[in-house]
């Protein structure tokens, strides 16, 4: 690992940039439409919208971790159009409306990508370990291999493990350092807690300390711990234990000087999921009226590749367990489902799914569908009938439902899609535990917004053709 840039450098980068996407396409758009003074109204608006960027501590190193900033952005632009509509009446000053929201609109648009531009910049250095933060893990064996292994699996956050302080004798099996360990009992002095853990935090140049709580790590010890390294310049951070909870669910809270963690539930009704809905429904009719000229070239491709029909109906299962048709353009030969059994030794993936790089049943005309996602189109036909939505977790066989376990059903809380994060993040070149996780992290913390990103990433991803076999 290389020591960069840390995400806290990119703080001036974003706040320039923010500034910059406001001022320049506000006084513009002022300007062209004849407001007065349309210099210092964009200036007034710029300096409103980076205190809107302050308050909701968009500007933290930690809001790198958030993931697409386009929600954020929308979220922060209908609160700059509130301040500015008050600010309008409590002074007295005329106007439009209509004149200072079309004034703001280029902005918003600049602002979201120049947010999306540093984000991947940002995500760019950490894939090459570079500008990470350094840490140090305090907890029971078990718990700090469960971190280590966490925190490796993926490259879209900012901490890297440099070492741990194991509570008690057990074997840390991740393999990093263990400079010092902690009995498991308290100590009756603070001291004999920090003292090992500052310096091993000095010893291996870790900017913070994680601490998993637990039976052993709680309550008192941890406050003292907490007031002995902040005396020493020490952060420390506590993990709670619950893993893939999108921040927006999280709130906290206190009572009686107990620190209490609410995680609201998810989404699955009320007004998003209408939202949701009328997404899907006019979405897909959309796009059969658009797409129909291609269909009709693709189900030619198919016809003239091999006999047989141009549609495929296979039985998948959806929400809640239910079964339904799902339709594709057919890219096997027609007796593919039986010749399987003879292919099932020669699977490739090492999950409850059956896939070949060089299937031979695939034709020539299927191995051009399949690269480009061509053959799912005619499910916009499932997601206009509801059995479907244009984005959710990939519509599992029956017979692969039979092998789930509990966790791994909880997939089937929502409606299957026509696209996810197992399209946009490598398809079938993804382990079986990536599929379930990604699956589960959409079911989940799904949101509308998050379906957007979604959408729009899918068309880079069919287009790369990455894991389409």
């Amino acid at each position: 690992m290389r020591r960069g840039p840390a995400d806290g450098s990119y703080v001036p980068v974003a706040v320039g940039a923010d500034a910059a996407g406001m001022a320049l396409p506000t006084a513009l758009t002022l300007s062209v439409i004849g407001a007065a003074r349309p210099v210092h109204q964009a200036v007034a608006i710029t300096l409103i919208w980076l205190l809107v960027g302050l308050a909701a501590r968009r500007y933290a190193p930690s809001a790198w971790d958030e993931g697409a900033p386009a929600g954020p952005v929308v979220r922060d632009w209908l609160v700059l159009l509130g301040v500015l509509a008050v600010l309008r009446t409590v002074s007295g000053l005329g106007g439009s409306p209509a004149t200072e929201l079309a004034a703001l609109c280029p902005s918003l648009a600049v602002t979201v990508l120049c947010r999306k531009a540093i984000h991947r910049r940002v995500l760019a250095v950490r894939r090459r370990a570079e500008g990470l933060r350094r840490v140090l893990v305090l907890g029971e064996a078990g718990a700090v291999d469960a971190v280590v292994g966490q925190l490796a699996e993926r490259t879209d956050h900012g901490y890297v493990v440099v070492g741990a302080c194991a509570l008690g004798e057990g074997e840390v099996l991740s393999g990093v350092p263990v400079p010092a360990r902690l009995p498991i009992d308290a100590p009756r002095a603070p001291d004999e807690d920090a003292a090992p853990v500052a310096e091993a935090a000095e010893l291996l140049g870790a900017d913070l300390v994680f601490v998993t709580a637990g039976r052993h790590m709680c309550g008192d010890r941890l406050r003292r711990l907490s007031w002995a390294l902040h005396d020493r310049g020490r952060r420390l951070m506590v993990l709670p234990g619950i893993v893939e909870v999108a921040r927006r669910r999280v709130r906290i809270g206190s009572a009686a000087g107990l620190t209490l963690l609410d995680v609201s539930p998810p989404t699955r009704r009320g007004l998003p999921m209408l939202l949701k809905a009328a997404t899907d429904r006019s979405g897909s009719l959309v796009l059969l009226v658009v797409l129909a000229p291609l269909f009709a070239l693709l189900a030619l491709a198919v016809r003239l590749s091999s006999p047989g029909p141009v549609i495929y109906r296979q039985t998948r299962v959806g929400r809640n367990g239910t079964p339904f048709p799902m339709w594709k353009f057919r890219t096997m030969v027609v007796d593919a489902d039986r010749m399987k059994g003879d292919l099932a030794a020669a699977n490739e993936h090492d999950g409850h799914m059956f896939k070949l790089r060089r299937d031979p049943r695939v034709t020539s005309a299927g191995r051009f569908l399949r690269r480009y996602s061509l053959d799912e189109l005619p499910q916009l036909v499932n997601v206009l009938l509801g059995h479907m939505s244009l984005v959710g977790p990939r519509p599992p066989l029956p017979e692969e439902v039979a092998r789930y376990d509990q966790v791994e059903m909880r997939r089937l809380s929502v409606k299957p899609g026509l696209t996810g994060l197992w399209q946009v993040s490598g398809r079938s070149d993804l382990s079986w535990h990536e599929t379930v996780s990604l699956d589960l992290r959409y079911v989940d913390n799904w949101s509308w917004a998050w379906d957007m990103a979604v959408m729009a990433r899918t068309v880079r991803a069919v287009l790369d053709g990455r894991g389409a076999y």
